[in-house]
């Protein structure tokens, strides 16, 4: 099959360190934010943010790594932090693709149980493909593909890429 590479590692970084920047001035007036990263790749951007986050400001990062079945997204949804830890919080959840949205409602419906201070949402790419009224408020890259292509985002020790087929 073939793959075309749409974010090579230097894009990547460069676009984490400006999501970062877009997450610090829109809670700059605030103590403390939750990134809930979904299981995988969307906990690893979540840490990558994390890291860049640790270094321009002096918010204190609370990661919750959410474990969602993606191809059932009913069944229970689980977090590594308690609901009461995230009770009035900013909450940030990310994810590495928005396809559907699917993912992404669901796991913003999970945290709307409890009340929450302020609410984003954040990916690395957004495919343009919705079919639920979700929209990612930072994202890395919008990128019009067929519903027939695929993005598939690769994070490895210092070679993360993109890529479509």
């Amino acid at each position: 099959m073939n793959q075309n590479i749409i974010l090579n590692n230097q894009e990547i970084d460069h676009k984490i360190k400006r999501i970062a920047y877009q997450i610090f001035e829109t809670f700059a007036d605030e103590k403390e934010i939750i990134l809930a990263g979904i299981s995988n790749n969307g906990y690893t951007l979540a840490i990558k943010i994390s890291s860049v986050l640790s270094t321009i400001s002096d918010l204190k990062v609370t990661l919750c790594e959410v474990k969602i079945d993606k191809k059932n997204p009913f069944n229970p949804i689980v977090t590594s932090i308690t609901k009461e830890h995230y009770k009035n919080k900013n909450i940030i959840l990310v994810d590495d693709v928005l396809n559907s949205g699917s993912t992404l409602i669901y796991g913003v419906k999970h945290f709307l149980e409890v009340p929450t201070k302020k609410f984003k949402t954040v990916v690395l790419v957004d495919r343009n493909h919705k079919k639920f009224p979700v929209k990612a408020d930072f994202k890395g890259i919008s990128l019009s593909t067929s519903s027939k292509e695929h993005v598939h985002v690769v994070f490895e020790e210092n070679n993360n890429y993109a890529y479509l087929v």
